[in-house]
């Protein structure tokens, strides 16, 4: 109103579309509160010198080279008022992977030592800030937009996704590491990190556990390509007893790892990316959590599966494409993703659910043993699918061992009748390779499976014909 009141006193024809609309705002740095530090390999946990918006000076006088990549890190959500220690983490392995590279770090930390919703509200003028900053650098240098990448954690991953809104050119790349979900579940794409913010949007949701809008990350997809690993509920090696014993290592500063463990998880996830060439992990596809923990979703046909991290192949979809992967609980994080699927077949009719199993590989380049897992439900004359992790490269499979563990409660069943399964094959899919193989009873034409019995052994089929019947 205040607007529309002073442009009739000055009858002036600007409608107030065009006064929205213009972009000088972009240019005026008088009230930008954030700070950008280009930081160095030297000294990753420091900020020895600032690039200030409006002044060209300070990007000679801080070394930035103008004909690489750039990085712009954005911190989130702070507790104490001072940078994590991710943050020289992260911009050591950018150098360590680009070691010409450029890699600067957003400060908003006034902003970000505040209440959780005031912070959250905040997001708005951070995103305007960093628009700012990244307008005025490429306009003085006139960088290609094809080299900037923004990459936000927690509530950093909203003022990415806002400034990249902002700014009067598409940026190459924001990756958001966890984007917070508070007060951002629901909110709209002018607001919170979204795939029309930069030319790709990657995302790793990592700490999504609770009801929406209750969980520490988003829960929805926001990029083009969201990847949820381990379901993005909650990371392994995040429990309580191994948090505790951290804590017992590295002091009571460590305490906050208790809450951050899980959402911090996506940070270490592209660290490990960066740094851990010949270890790459590999996500797919797949339309539910359920579905990919039975293994059904091990495909890489039509950009099915992708590299996670910074790796990433820049596939853009009309729909946001949603992938996940197991991984380990430390860096390297990288697990081999097996889908195991078996017929079980027994004279009488039986049914269990929540049965203990253990499995075995034995390759050619390793082995590993009991690899223990759950089947949801065991019931007679059923084909069963389900998903195996290791994070042992075993190479080809040849041998595979299936054994039946005993309940830890005693069931009637244990007593009375027959527990036991026959199976004739396996079929048996590796992620990572893409190979399919059959195994087949190692003795005679199918093997018992019983209850706190034997294992039960299978060989690699000796024909390598499949029948189209046969394939997986």
């Amino acid at each position: 109103l205040e607007i529309k009141s002073l442009l009739q006193e000055s009858n002036t024809t600007v409608t107030i579309d065009q006064l929205l609309n213009t972009t000088e705002w972009l240019t005026d740095f008088t009230d930008i509160v954030s700070k950008f530090s280009l930081r160095t390999a030297d000294t990753p946990d420091d900020d020895m010198c600032y690039i200030v918006p409006g002044r060209p000076e300070t990007i000679k006088e801080c070394n930035f080279n103008p004909e690489t990549q750039t990085f712009i890190v954005i911190h989130g959500w702070t507790v104490t008022g001072m940078f994590e220690s991710w943050v020289p983490k992260l911009v050591s392995a950018l150098y360590d992977r680009v070691p010409t590279a450029n890699v600067i770090v957003v400060d908003w930390l006034s902003r970000a030592n505040q209440h959780y919703p005031t912070s959250a509200a905040y997001t708005k003028l951070v995103g305007r800030d960093v628009a700012k900053f990244v307008t005025w650098i490429q306009n003085e240098l006139q960088l290609p937009w094809d080299r900037v990448h923004l990459l936000g954690y927690s509530l950093g991953a909203h003022v990415a996704g806002i400034a990249g809104d902002l700014t009067n050119h598409k940026i190459s790349r924001i990756t958001g590491l966890d984007p917070a979900g508070p007060t951002f579940e629901h909110a709209d794409e002018q607001s919170t990190l979204s795939r029309g913010d930069a030319q790709f949007v990657d995302v790793l949701h990592t700490n999504t556990r609770g009801s929406p809008d209750r969980s520490i990350g988003i829960q929805r997809p926001v990029g083009h390509i969201d990847i949820y690993p381990n379901g993005g509920t909650f990371q392994p090696g995040c429990d309580i007893q191994n948090t505790l014993m951290g804590i017992a290592l590295e002091g009571i500063k460590d305490m906050d790892q208790l809450v951050k463990c899980s959402h911090e998880r996506s940070i270490h996830l592209f660290i490990d990316s960066l740094l851990n060439i010949e270890q790459q992990s590999v996500a797919f596809r797949c339309n539910s959590k359920d579905t990919f923990n039975k293994g059904m979703c091990l495909s890489c046909r039509k950009n099915r599966c992708n590299k996670i991290g910074y790796n990433v192949k820049k596939v853009r979809t009309a729909r946001s494409t949603t992938m996940y992967l197991k991984t380990r609980g430390t860096m390297p994080f990288k697990v081999f993703h097996y889908q195991v699927k078996a017929h079980f077949f027994s004279q009488n009719k039986q049914s269990f659910t929540e049965q203990p199993m253990k499995i075995s590989l034995y390759g050619t380049n390793g082995e590993k043993e009991d690899i223990p897992f759950v089947l949801p439900a065991l019931n007679s004359n059923t084909t069963q699918s389900f998903l195996i992790t290791t994070d042992t490269d075993i190479g080809d499979l040849m041998i595979v061992k299936l054994r039946w563990e005993r309940d830890a409660y005693i069931s009637w069943s244990n007593w009375w009748g027959n527990t036991k399964f026959n199976i004739r094959k396996l079929r048996i899919k590796c992620g990572e390779t893409q190979s399919k193989v059959i195994f087949n009873a190692k003795d005679g034409e199918f093997v018992d499976l019983t209850r706190g019995g034997e294992n039960a052994v299978f060989v690699k089929s000796k024909e390598d014909k499949q029948s189209r019947k046969e394939k997986l």
